[in-house]
């Protein structure tokens, strides 16, 4: 019996050391809080080189208080002694006058672990109101308090998400037709811009007729009839668009302002280009009327 407590008291002494040079130490780093208020919680602990400790983490049950944040530091070691400190940033949302919080620190062994637990630290609770008028006074205040409306972006996006998708649908159902209908636009728009030009040119080769005025107006219908008929109008010689185009007046006209690069005569360059405006109204026209047709034929 006695050599059996002898071997209990030899293996008690080390465990017995240990637990002499492990202190504990926690606090808050404030005495009183409001409600939910973030507040730091200081834990300490200092103990021997070779003994492994542990902190708690954020599983641990914080009750009453909730963790917000866990800051550690970095171990210090002098003379064998070692000491590690960490912050647990909580908040308070008890009613109570008082919050107490001890968290452990754990040494590990061999096959269990030992717990040290720091005296308990109190936390006050801040009242922002010392105390409720038993009658309420309120301030008056009519002016108007513009309040700020947040941007609903899923309402938005919803909304550009199902423009889009009728834009498509439309697009799908009638693209041929408007295809047609921006076609006739253009066609139009590029008469227009021919015939004014056209009467500007004209005119400039009535008042001062010459070889430069004569090649211009005659560039001006090549360029256009081309664009119109999709032929290479512009390679053509007067005889070959007469021929071409089945028509001896056109190759007549165009010979009348030949006539002026060529011979200096411009007796007849009026009549020759009001026939040769009214040749090209005449695609313009028939042009218009087969895009119609095919729009309608969508």
């Amino acid at each position: 019996m006695g050599k059996a407590l002898k071997i209990f008291l030899f293996l008690l002494i080390p465990v017995l050391s240990n637990a002499q040079q492990i202190t504990v130490n926690g606090y808050f780093m404030q005495d009183s809080a409001k409600l939910g208020e973030r507040v730091g919680y200081v834990l300490k602990a200092s103990y021997p080189e070779s003994v492994q400790i542990i902190f708690p983490d954020s599983t641990f049950d914080f009750s009453p208080l909730v963790l917000l944040e866990k800051k550690t530091y970095i171990s210090h070691t002098q003379d064998s002694i070692t000491q590690d400190s960490t912050v647990y940033y909580l908040s308070n949302f008890s009613l109570d006058p008082s919050s107490y919080l001890t968290l452990p620190v754990y040494e590990l062994a061999r096959y269990d672990s030992i717990v040290y637990y720091p005296m308990e630290a109190e936390l006050k609770l801040k009242l922002t109101l010392d105390s409720i008028p038993e009658q309420l006074v309120f301030q008056e205040n009519n002016i108007y308090q513009p309040l700020e409306k947040s941007f609903n972006w899923i309402i938005i996006g919803i909304i550009i998400g199902v423009v889009l998708l009728l834009i498509g649908v439309l697009y799908f159902l009638f693209a041929d037709k408007i295809q047609e209908y921006w076609k006739e636009r253009r066609e139009k728009r590029r008469w227009t811009q021919f015939e004014k030009r056209w009467k500007t040119q004209t005119a400039l080769l009535s008042e001062n007729p010459s070889i430069e005025a004569a090649d211009e107006v005659i560039g001006l219908w090549k360029g256009y009839m081309e664009s119109i008929t999709k032929l290479p109008v512009r390679e053509w010689t007067s005889s070959e668009i007469g021929e071409r185009m089945d028509n001896l007046e056109i190759f007549k006209a165009l010979r009348a302002i030949d006539l002026i690069i060529y011979a200096g005569e411009s007796s007849k360059s009026e009549e020759a280009t009001t026939y040769l405006l009214e040749v090209a109204r005449e695609n313009y026209q028939e042009k218009q009327t087969k895009i119609t047709h095919e729009r309608a034929a969508v």
